[in-house]
């Protein structure tokens, strides 16, 4: 379970992007969430390859 405190303004600007995804608030979260961990762990994977390979 996760709970958010978030304030209106914020709110608002996130349930028309999620009804513009048609998704629900809670799916949208959730899917920006998982977006940001895989972007970090991909961005770290990147950067080991690099410092184990020597890369530029």
């Amino acid at each position: 379970m996760l709970s958010l405190r978030m304030d209106g303004e914020l709110l608002d600007r996130v349930r028309r992007r999620a009804a513009r995804s048609g998704m629900s608030v809670q799916d949208y979260v959730v899917r920006a969430l998982v977006k940001d961990d895989f972007d970090a762990r991909f961005e770290a994977a990147v950067d080991e390859t690099e410092r184990f390979y020597g890369g530029s």
